[in-house]
């Protein structure tokens, strides 16, 4: 069993307020879940209006198809989010 962790820091330009922010992030998880298949949350930054830190967890049977799928997320996010710009990324295998 392999357990991946991924976590991004963001950052969100031109956001003026948590309203903004969260009507940003939201449908941002919302789409990697369905994309990808993964377990996704906001876990840090909560109150900062342009900066946030999610995470995303897949569990699977194969080791490599845990890892390739959570390489592929932050450059998913780079081509169809242009938009928010991953800042940080830090990928942990389990």
């Amino acid at each position: 069993m392999a357990i991946g962790l991924l976590t991004l820091q963001i950052h969100l330009p031109g956001c003026t307020s948590l309203k903004e922010k969260r009507s940003r992030l939201k449908p941002l998880i919302s789409r990697l879940h369905k994309e990808f298949n993964i377990s996704v949350a906001e876990v840090e930054q909560n109150d900062a209006w342009r900066e946030a830190v999610i995470a995303c967890a897949i569990v699977s049977n194969d080791h490599s198809h845990a890892q390739q799928a959570l390489q592929t997320v932050s450059k998913w996010i780079d081509v169809y989010w242009p938009d928010i710009q991953v800042e940080n990324e830090k990928l942990e295998m389990i």
